[in-house]
């Protein structure tokens, strides 16, 4: 058994499987760990630690649609005819 499924059935055993279900979707919603760790009545860096062991935070940058259009028109790689240089 690895090291994250040992804290999950610690966390499990202690909160129950529905709290789990409910600090990933905080996790997953950007909530602060201080209010997690306020609403567990345990340390950030007890939050902190099982954000770490639970999953990944995986940042993106998305270019809006219009941004993506422009870039294609100035390429010359454009889709509608009236668009191209």
């Amino acid at each position: 058994m690895s090291s994250r499924e040992r804290i999950a059935e610690n966390f499990v055993r202690r909160y129950g499987a529905e709290r789990l279900r409910t600090l990933i979707d905080a996790f997953a919603q950007g909530v602060s760990g201080q209010v997690i760790a306020d609403e567990l009545q345990v340390s950030r860096e007890r939050v902190r630690q099982w954000k770490n062991a639970f999953g990944s935070v995986i940042m993106v940058y998305q270019v809006h649609p219009e941004i993506q259009r422009l870039i294609a028109v100035e390429a010359g790689v454009s889709s509608d005819p009236s668009e191209r240089r």
